[in-house]
């Protein structure tokens, strides 16, 4: 979804100081990021890029200092936004490859389509966010562009685009990620979700994860994108956010879902999703399957529970190369993150830390998967998967 809830904490403002076209930080004061969003969003003409100037950047201790560039820059680097150099489109706006002779420096460049307010709360949104975070599995905002009614954000460029690209919906050329990739990218992604819950000050939830969101490197190492859904966490002894229901359908929490309450394992659920999508090669919704089939969480539960079809719920575009205790382990994983009660999921830490393990073991193990072995065997791991049947 296309919108953005202004966050409700407050936390403490700062105000920037500018040199060599970039920003930096000083505490001063304290106002809520609603407040900012909505002084931002609000402003027209050639006095938006001047309060922009003065006031975009007031959350939190900046990690990521980020350069202001002019439209003109940015038109020269895309060959004037050119479509022959989009790499992407999303409900932001189109993505284009470009050039940054200032910097020296291949970029994606990311335009806003300017029908509406929303828009331009998330790229408020994005801006601040991403000037507080700074972690190889998030990616980096390089600077922004707000002249007059332009939009526009810019990032490193990832050269192998998003995982949804390499992993749903192939085309028969094109060859499928290996299962280490595949766990590979699921670690480095919960790494990314880590620092967001446990080391970002103030906390974010990221409200939004989904493989469209997750762009890959040279080497594919995941990078989340796309922050302008992000929400601080509870603050003042709360242990959730109560906020409109945004995000994608078939991410997004239960709980989330009915109650707009939101916990950072909101997030955890969706990195369940993703993580199912990475194991079966399926998309979380997908109408051109069978009816029984169409909702990846609802025909998964009850494969949960028996450890004589997990086999079955591997992409078939594997070709059963992967190690039977590696798959038994991740379908384990995926199901403690897709419990329907929040509590009963673990901690991003934890996932971490269980993936951690997975991707360790894989360098050791030695054994493909073989049908025929499977249903004899038995994996500690996924002990009790049974009551992993939720919604």
């Amino acid at each position: 979804m296309s919108c953005f809830s202004c966050c409700n904490s407050e936390t403490e403002s700062f105000l920037y100081q500018k040199s060599n076209n970039e920003f930096h930080f000083k505490s001063h004061g304290r106002k809520t990021f609603a407040s900012i969003v909505a002084t931002m969003s609000l402003k027209t003409g050639s006095s938006r890029k001047r309060n922009i100037d003065a006031e975009i950047l007031k959350l939190g201790n900046a990690k990521n200092p980020v350069k202001v560039f002019t439209f003109e820059e940015l038109s020269a680097a895309t060959d004037n936004f050119n479509p022959e150099k989009a790499v992407g489109e999303g409900g932001f706006g189109m993505v284009y490859k470009g050039f940054l002779r200032s910097i020296d420096q291949v970029v994606a460049v990311k335009q806003l389509d300017r029908k509406g307010l929303q828009g331009s709360r998330e790229f408020i949104a994005e801006v601040v966010m991403l000037s507080l975070v700074e972690h190889p599995n998030l990616v980096k905002l390089i600077g922004y562009c707000a002249e007059g009614d332009q939009r526009i954000l810019v990032y490193e460029f990832m050269a192998n685009g998003t995982l949804e690209n390499h992993l749903l919906d192939l085309p028969p050329n094109k060859e499928p990620l290996d299962w280490n990739t595949r766990l590979r990218i699921a670690e480095g992604a919960a790494r990314g979700l880590e620092y967001l819950h446990d080391v970002a000050n103030p906390t974010m939830i990221y409200r939004d994860f989904k493989a469209s969101n997750i762009l890959l490197d040279d080497d594919f190492n995941p990078k989340l994108s796309d922050f302008g859904l992000v929400k601080l966490g509870p603050t003042g002894g709360k242990d959730h956010v109560s906020t409109r229901v945004m995000g994608t359908y078939g991410y997004c929490a239960p709980e989330y879902a009915l109650t707009g309450q939101l916990t950072t394992k909101s997030d955890v659920y969706s990195f369940g999703v993703v993580f199912l999508e990475l194991i079966t090669g399926r998309r979380v919704i997908d109408t051109a399957r069978p009816t029984a089939e169409q909702n990846l969480i609802d025909w998964a539960q009850p494969l949960f529970k028996d450890k004589r079809k997990f086999t079955m719920m591997a992409d078939p575009l594997l070709e059963e190369k992967f190690p039977v205790k590696s798959l038994f382990q991740a379908l384990a994983v995926a199901a403690m993150c897709l419990q329907e009660e929040a509590d009963t999921r673990p901690l991003i830490a934890d996932v971490v830390s269980a993936l951690e393990h997975l991707t360790m073991d894989k360098d050791d193990e030695k054994e493909s998967t073989e049908v025929s072995k499977s249903n004899s065997l038995h994996v500690q791991t996924v002990k009790g998967a049974s009551s992993y049947g939720g919604r």
